[in-house]
């Protein structure tokens, strides 16, 4: 590839871009709190611009969305992707509705995602805030989706596979145990 080829490739990308931001009806910036959930939102755009079903579905079997609210916020008020994914995750956490969520964002979107996910009780560091970061794993392994983690991620994930790894190891004893005693005993010969 020549560089102006490149360069014209380029252009077209930024250009390209700024046209998909432009079309959302607020400006793309969800100020989480945290840099790592912001890159994620930000994929998830990308993502959900080249496989809006599978966004769609996601939303609604995992997260307990409803497909026509999801539908509405994307379709109708032309919500980027990330603010309509990270809307539902916080109330999967919360224990609410997506539509309240949703209902605050439209109301209070200037102020970033980070006081609004506040208000619902998930507070940087908690463990509430560490459900909402584990679900974009999930959702990247719904989608076959690579995902590089943070370093407060990659401990959970060592934290994690160490506790599975002890659970799974008392599993066996316990089966190899419970085998043991259920195995027919056998009456020993006299010895002539």
């Amino acid at each position: 590839m020549s560089f102006r080829t490149a360069v014209l490739a380029f252009c077209l990308l930024c250009a390209a871009t700024a046209a998909v931001a432009q079309d959302f009806a607020h400006p793309w910036d969800p100020r989480s709190g945290d840099a790592w959930t912001d890159r994620q939102l930000a994929d998830v755009n990308a993502y959900a611009a080249r496989y809006r079903d599978a966004f769609i579905d996601e939303l609604v079997r995992y997260f307990d969305a409803p497909r026509e609210l999801v539908t509405e916020l994307l379709v109708e008020r032309r919500w980027a992707p990330g603010d309509v994914y990270y809307a539902c995750a916080i109330a999967r956490v919360a224990g609410r509705p997506c539509r309240a969520l949703a209902d605050a964002w439209a109301q209070d979107y200037a102020e970033g995602w980070a006081p609004i996910a506040r208000r619902m009780g998930i507070a940087p560091g908690s463990p509430e805030a560490m459900r909402l970061k584990l679900a974009f794993v999930d959702s990247y392994a719904h989608w076959a989706r690579p995902v590089e983690l943070d370093a407060e991620l990659a401990r959970e994930a060592r934290s994690r596979a160490k506790a599975r790894e002890k659970a799974e190891a008392e599993a066996e004893a316990k089966a190899g145990a419970k085998a043991k005693r259920a195995a027919p005993r056998g009456r020993r010969k006299p010895r002539r």
